[in-house]
């Protein structure tokens, strides 16, 4: 979530918080959690440092603690410590040096904390290009007078200039941030070079103060990252092999030692203790021992995943929970007690989490980690369901581990491979260098899946699975199993591999128990927890459920691998290196890049609202060494292509004699569909081809877009009594080109509503009154092409797919509007009335008439459904976040007040009947 909101509610409309990260600051010794944000007035830029609550939202829950305005005298400088393992992966620690003190905090590792680095790094550098202009920092007196400020700054600062003594001075020795790393090209002679930072003086007379010897050194060298890691060690070879760098020969050098990794790397296998388990939103009430424990030895590293840790709707709505803590607590004393690990990732989306503990020995070995979240919930953005993963080098071994949570009830395996295959395709991890097209999860030499995948028992009656269970007749219950079929069908997990299933169904279960579901629903028991792995050099230990834990109405479950992990051999390593790098100065000198191109010309036919398309282009390295190539941006254009159109992927690499595929995509979603159903815009473009040291190569893309209704505007429609693609594309960019659409008629009398509204409003209210998880269970993608199609051609008379898909079709239809309901012009009017019912209702009055009516029929339709809670479960407050997002979107960046308000004016239009 990001906190920068928090902060800017209580800064003047001139300040500017441009990023925030939540961190650790060392306070005499003692850790404490603080926000620190980055705040920008005309070109100056100053650190603000909050004490907060639990999850900052409001500016009522920030305190301004302290402000380090960013000068000359600024510095951050990497800090390591004795006691706590040090490895890549880790968080960050740093110590911020000013001129009148230091503070020392701790980042968590991800691209949001080098996001931040990288924004300080940016400000300090605009203070360096012009020295003779020192900033002044004159707006920041005012914090300093003020012995009680106004929005939540609270605390009384001492003025500019004098020595900073809230923050404990730490003295240790710290990597210069001028560090730069060399690339392996370079040779081995000197890994890493930079300025050695001053260190802080420690008698009393000059605490805090920074020598200015070798400032100015440091400046003049100027720096691409903010905080670099100190040295190579020999066994941390792996992060060399993979350093960000996309120069042609760093690349030349990096795709032969892969080619050639067999020579200088061999196997050691390590032991990897992977489980999952739902708890249903409890908290630990019993220790964790007996499940996390359970091996004979200690494993090398833990992967443990958890769904459903909280279901409040805090945490639905505002991804916030106090669980997280107490779950991570019970893990921590549960590990095996004869070794001593490392927590080196936690990452959670809502009730989905995942930990990754490595045994301290190891964990310099860790390199490259990152971790992402992908939400499969409704409109593909909720995160109730969904995935969370991480990637990261162990030795020279890619790991990737996801912790999954897919779509309920027993007949939805359809929308649970859906799920799986959106995961696949969404979450993708960022690499170091930006530039470099991010890592899909299956792009690793190891993939380890975990977590409540769901799939349930099929075509059997709770007895006859009840009667196998008592036989113990596990292979036969599992050749019912919906997961098992579906792999066998290739639908999902292709390539993956699970162990032999035996143990009970892990679901469901009385709370407390060990009885099977005695509620009126009476669940059938499903083996709902699996954990499965892709990948070569794998063997499975162990398999099994954990009874003895009776928190959930699920089991845990556990799987003990074993992984040949790569590691180098330093000599070998060398040797091969060397080759490498005297035979590539030999073929660059002599031999020019070339390439051969399947095609020239891409064609895409009848493209549709959010309907992918590709097309493959081989290319073929026919030349005499290694190339490079990338898609480059044509002049005046700030992207290498139109916004609906991608190249994946953009640049690579391809070794002499090698060929690579490149899928040209074409997505038409609602940030493009306006323009290209009103004609604006067509499916046309010309892609430039550049091959380093090479020469260029264009290529043609056409084709053509069928009209919908999904981004075309309310005025449009309601002079449409057609469906739209009936209707000649001269009259549509006729009534779209104007500008004004409600001077342009097209029919005698436009209807009250556009048609498609009344047709997905109509079903439901037939329908689905009393269907559960409305508007909060995602619908299938291949029932909405058909519903989407049923608008667009009229084509059938009534509309196909299930609640679920119609109700989410719905949501896409108002998200896509160019002009939302309640226009632009009128949405901040709706802010600063919303706490007050009678002037809501008056801007409402305000609307154009075709969007008034749209806003008081989905009004209607929204109250019809509350008046039907008891069977659908939907309140007040679910619908107005859903809806408000909708009907009132701000035409600049919303912040989460902002988001309240909205949702505070729509509330009023369904707790009463204001017809």
């Amino acid at each position: 979530m990001d906190q920068s909101f928090a902060i800017q509610e209580i800064l003047p409309q001139d300040e500017n918080c441009v990023i925030a990260v939540q961190c650790l600051v060392y306070v005499d010794n003692v850790t404490e959690s603080r926000l620190l944000g980055l705040v920008e007035r005309t070109k100056e830029h100053a650190l603000f440092v909050f004490t907060h609550r639990r999850m900052a939202i409001t500016g009522e829950d920030v305190t301004l603690y302290d402000i380090f305005p960013i000068s000359n005298d600024f510095a951050v400088v990497e800090v390591s410590s004795a006691d706590e393992p040090s490895f890549v992966g880790a968080d960050t620690r740093v110590r911020l040096n000013f001129q009148d003190g230091e503070l020392e905090v701790r980042l968590p590792f991800g691209s949001h904390s080098r996001l931040f680095l990288s924004e300080v790094n940016r400000a300090w550098s605009d203070v360096c290009k012009s020295p003779k202009e020192a900033p002044k920092f004159e707006w920041l007196h005012k914090y300093r007078k003020a012995s009680k400020g106004q929005g939540g700054v609270k605390q009384t600062l001492a003025p500019l200039g004098t020595t900073h003594t809230k923050i404990s001075q730490h003295k240790k020795t710290g990597n210069s941030l001028n560090a730069v790393s060399r690339s392996p090209v370079e040779g081995n002679k000197r890994v890493n070079s930079g300025v050695e930072h001053p260190r802080v003086e420690s008698s009393p007379e000059s605490q805090g103060k920074v020598k200015r010897e070798g400032w100015d050194e440091l400046k003049c060298e100027g720096r691409d990252d903010l905080v670099r890691q100190s040295s190579h060690t020999a066994s941390n070879k792996a992060t060399m092999l993979a350093m960000p760098q996309f120069g042609l020969r760093d690349n030349l050098v990096r795709c032969e030692l892969l080619k050639n990794e067999d020579i200088y790397t061999y196997l050691e296998n390590f032991s990897f203790f992977l489980g999952t388990y739902n708890v249903n939103g409890q908290t630990p009430k019993e220790g964790l021992r007996p499940w996390l424990g359970s091996t004979s030895t200690p494993p090398d590293m833990y992967c443990v995943g958890f769904q459903e840790l909280d279901l409040s709707k805090e945490a639905f709505f505002f991804n916030d929970t106090p669980k997280e803590t107490e779950w991570m607590k019970a893990v921590s004393e549960g590990l095996h007690p004869d070794a001593k690990y490392a927590l080196v990732k936690l990452v959670r989306l809502v009730g989905i989490m995942l930990l990754f503990y490595v045994r301290n020995e190891h964990a310099k070995h860790i390199s490259e980690m990152e971790a992402e979240t992908v939400g499969t919930g409704i409109m593909g953005r909720m995160g109730n369901k969904g995935a969370v993963a991480i990637r990261f080098r162990f030795h020279n071994s890619d790991i990737c581990v996801v912790n999954s949570h897919l779509a309920a009830h027993i007949e939805e395996y359809e929308r649970r491979n859906q799920d799986y295959k959106d995961i696949c395709s969404r979450l993708l991890f960022r690499q170091h260098d930006p530039a470099v097209a991010p890592l899909a999860i299956m792009k690793h030499d190891v993939v380890l899946w975990l977590g409540d995948l769901n799939y349930r028992l099929s075509d059997l009656d709770v007895d006859n699975v009840k009667d196998l269970i008592a036989k113990k007749d596990f292979e036969t219950l599992h050749s019912y199993d919906q997961l098992k079929r579906q792999i066998d069908e290739k639908a999902v997990f292709v390539g993956f591999v699970e162990g032999e299933i035996g143990f009970l169904p892990t679901y469901k279960y009385d709370t407390g128990s060990d009885q099977w579901d005695t509620s009126e629903k009476c669940r059938v028991p499903a083996w709902c927890d699996r954990i499965l792995w892709r990948g070569k050099n794998v063997r499975q230990l162990l398999y099994q459920s954990h009874m003895a834990l009776k928190t959930s109405d699920h089991k845990p479950v556990s799987s003990l691998l074993e992984i040949g992990i790569k590691l180098v051999n330093e000599e070998s390593y060398k040797k091969t290196f060397e080759e490498i790098v005297r035979s590539l100065d030999k073929m660059e000198n002599e031999c020019i890049p070339s390439l051969t191109l399947s095609r020239r010309e891409l064609q895409f036919k009848n493209v549709k609202f959010m309907q992918h398309q590709a097309e493959t282009l081989t290319l073929f390295n026919d030349g005499q060494v290694p190339c490079q190539f990338e898609f480059i941006q044509k002049l005046d254009q700030p992207t290498y292509c139109k916004p609906w159109l991608t190249a994946n992927p953009a640049k690579g690499f391809i070794a002499q004699g090698g060929n690579m595929d490149i899928d040209l995509e074409v997505f038409v979603n609602r940030s493009t569909a306006t323009e290209l159903n009103a004609g604006r815009q067509q499916i046309e473009d010309i892609l430039v081809l550049h091959l380093e040291r090479g020469k260029d190569y264009f290529l043609s893309v056409t084709g053509n877009y069928l009209p919908s209704c999904f981004g075309s505007s309310i005025q449009t429609l309601c002079q449409l009594r057609d469906p739209i693609q009936e209707m000649p594309l001269e009259t549509i960019r006729e009534l779209t080109s104007s500008g004004d659409e409600t001077r342009t008629v097209i029919i005698d009398k436009p209807m009250d509503i556009p048609k498609e509204i009344w047709q997905m409003v109509d079903h439901l209210y037939r329908n689905a009154l009393k269907q559960g998880e409305l508007f909060q269970q995602p619908g299938l993608r291949s029932e909405f092409v058909e519903i989407r199609d049923c608008l667009d051609t009229g084509m059938p008379d009534s509309l196909p797919g299930s609640n679920h898909s119609v109700a989410e079709a719905l949501l896409l239809f108002l998200d896509a509007l160019p002009e939302p309901v309640v226009p632009f012009s009128l949405y901040q009017q709706c802010l600063e009335c919303c706490s007050n019912t009678s002037q809501c209702k008056k801007v409402v009055s305000l609307l154009p008439q075709c969007h008034k009516n749209v806003f008081n029929y989905i009004a209607a339709f929204l109250r019809e459904l509350l008046k039907h809670s008891t069977h659908n479960n939907l309140d007040v407050n679910i619908l107005a976040t859903i809806f408000a997002a909708l009907l009132l979107r701000s035409p600049t960046k919303q912040d989460l007040a902002e988001k309240r308000k909205t949702q505070e004016f729509f509330q009023h239009f369904l707790v009463q009947d204001l017809s």
